[in-house]
């Protein structure tokens, strides 16, 4: 299996600073800052490249679990809001919510939202993310 990279660049201090963030494919390459990641400035940041990942894996994951039962996906679409709070001297981030809406001809929803549980605890997202409260919301169309 391959081995993923990205990097970062941070000039300054934490907050006057600004940094650049680029994936190892090419594929993305934003800044991001003080702003960007605790207030409301432009650029990217951490929580929101994590939020992308997990909702990327999670639909994968929920996919090849849908596949594997003999029901194809025709789509799965989801959303990953990434909360970061101050906890004691520094921050941590807390939670993540995965809200997920799936077109799966001929699955019965009780087993869609079987597979959707699955794919959330087994993601390697979601492995990797352990120590996060990690909540989903499933449905089909």
């Amino acid at each position: 299996m391959p081995t993923r990279s990205a990097s970062a660049i941070w000039e300054g201090t934490l907050k006057e600073g600004k940094g650049k963030i680029k994936l190892g494919s090419g594929a993305f390459e934003g800044r991001y800052s003080f702003a960007s990641r605790f207030e409301q400035g432009a650029g990217t940041n951490p929580e929101e490249l994590i939020g992308g990942a997990h909702a990327g894996c999670f639909s994968m994951a929920l996919a090849n679990g849908l596949t594997q039962l003999g029901y194809a996906p025709k789509r799965i679409e989801t959303s990953a809001q990434v909360a970061i709070e101050r906890v004691g001297e520094g921050f941590k981030i807390t939670r993540i919510n995965l809200k997920t809406e799936a077109e799966v001809p001929g699955i019965e929803e009780i087993l869609f939202l079987e597979q959707a549980e699955k794919a959330k605890l087994n993601c390697p997202v979601s492995q990797a993310l352990k120590g996060v409260e990690i909540s989903l919301q499933a449905k089909l169309r």
